[in-house]
């Protein structure tokens, strides 16, 4: 119980203007959250009251990222998401504005989207066995990095400088919080394929 007890919380100064989204959600974006729901791959653990996992998109207008502590909810709908519009990763803070709180992930997701322009999605998910077999055997962060910090999104970029990603699957493995998975791509679609490859 205590090894999640860190999960689902925010980390980085947020800057949150609470109003309904302005821009349209996608339906894929839907689509895909709730697949992964249904394979228990983004949800909440009970006990301890607390979401895990998270996917967003890159758009012209910024990130769209599912919101801190949302795991619960099935099927998702699209006040679940917010909109990042700005972030600084060296000052760890966040803008976003929308029905809810960016995910506790956000600043992570930023360092992918800002390393490679072809990425355009991400999905962050929670699964002890597909982690523990893909530990070390994927590009794996510091088992002393915390997740949604400047550090880890300075080891994603560490990553992304160590290694090809267009001769690997598009994965990362967090060695700092426990059981969690990256995956990303062009769009959803390959994000999601190449997760459930490994699962």
């Amino acid at each position: 119980m205590t090894k999640k007890i860190d999960e689902g919380y925010i980390k980085f100064n947020c800057d949150w203007a609470f109003k309904p989204l302005q821009i349209n959600i996608p339906e894929d974006l839907l689509f895909y959250r709730d697949k992964l729901h249904e394979l228990k791959l983004i949800g909440h653990f009970e006990d301890l009251n607390i979401g895990y996992g998270n996917i967003s998109i890159k758009t012209d207008n910024g990130i769209i990222v599912s919101g801190t502590q949302t795991g619960h909810i099935f099927p998702i709908n699209k006040e679940s998401f917010t909109l990042v519009t700005k972030y600084e990763i060296a000052k760890n803070n966040v803008v976003c504005e929308g029905p809810v709180k960016a995910s506790s992930e956000t600043m992570t997701h930023a360092a992918i989207y800002e390393v490679n322009d072809a990425i355009k999605a991400i999905i962050h998910v929670h699964n002890e066995e597909m982690w523990k077999k893909l530990l070390h055997k994927f590009p794996t962060t510091n088992t002393k990095t915390a997740y949604g910090t400047p550090e880890m999104a300075g080891e994603i970029k560490r990553l992304f400088n160590d290694h090809n990603f267009n001769k690997t699957d598009n994965i990362i493995i967090m060695a700092g919080h426990e059981d969690g998975v990256i995956s990303f791509g062009r769009n959803l679609e390959e994000a999601y394929n190449i997760l459930l490859k490994h699962f």
